[in-house]
């Protein structure tokens, strides 16, 4: 074989190798933003049309993130942060509009805590979809009620579902599950209350948060037909201190 044959032969191996390189290079990267970017990423496609645009954004907001400082919250904060909730939720039985309006502003105010720019609506959804990517759809739909409502066309069901999909992202952004009492569930090693998780349970319960046996029982759907609980996007959250009659019955 002469030189300049064995010499082409290496030439298309190494194209050849290298287009196998690149090709597992760019699949690995897709599949990392899919699942990094989950239901995001296909609405980032659609909106391109294109794979390639698509993923060059992604990649571009998690270069974004990393020059933000994002941090997360103090265990004051939190528990602050969580108080506030609690009594948004609360107002929600006489001023559901308002409280969702609260509602709203106090997931910003979080946002802005933790290090989020919070100018410009479609920049904080593009911020947000790098970390909560799993609730951000949650958002979105909570947002759109919100305007609704603003109009005087969301009825007191779809203030309610506002108020739960907006509990969502809250939770994230404060590090902890949000209960239906309004408590968040704190680092380990530290109650809800901000207590010792060591400390009795029933020393814990009289800092406010409600029994796990009465919990059950707010949260139980007997007839098997609520329709927070058929919704994939809000299941496992409990919402029945959302309810307003339910929950004046229990007032009295």
């Amino acid at each position: 074989m002469s030189t300049g044959a064995l010499v082409v032969i290496i030439i298309v191996v190494v194209i050849v190798v290298a287009a196998v390189v690149i090709a597992a290079m760019a699949a690995a990267r897709r599949r990392r933003l899919q699942q990094r970017f989950g239901p995001e990423y296909d609405r980032v496609v659609g909106e391109r049309g294109s794979q390639l645009k698509a993923e060059s954004e992604l990649a571009g907001r998690e270069r974004r993130i990393r020059s933000l400082e994002i941090r997360p919250l103090s265990d004051t904060a939190r528990a602050n942060y969580a108080s506030s909730w609690r009594t948004i939720q609360e107002q929600f039985v006489d001023q559901p509009e308002n409280s969702v309006v609260k509602a709203q502003a106090l997931v910003t105010t979080v946002m802005k805590d933790r290090g989020y720019p919070v100018e410009g609506h479609d920049q904080m959804l593009a911020d947000l979809s790098v970390e909560h990517a799993s609730t951000l759809e949650q958002y979105r739909l909570a947002h759109t009620i919100s305007q609704s409502a603003a109009q005087g066309q969301a009825s007191t069901e779809d203030l309610r579902q506002a108020m739960i999909k907006y509990r969502a992202l809250f939770s994230e952004l404060l590090g902890g599950a949000v209960a239906p009492d309004g408590g968040v569930a704190a680092p380990e090693g530290v109650a809800p209350d901000g207590d010792l998780a060591g400390q009795p349970a029933e020393t814990r319960a009289a800092g406010g948060t409600a029994p796990a046996s009465e919990v059950s029982a707010m949260d139980a759907d007997p007839a098997g037909t609520d329709p927070v609980a058929a919704d994939p996007a809000t299941a496992g959250v409990p919402d029945d201190e959302l309810r307003p009659e339910p929950a004046r019955r229990r007032r009295r």
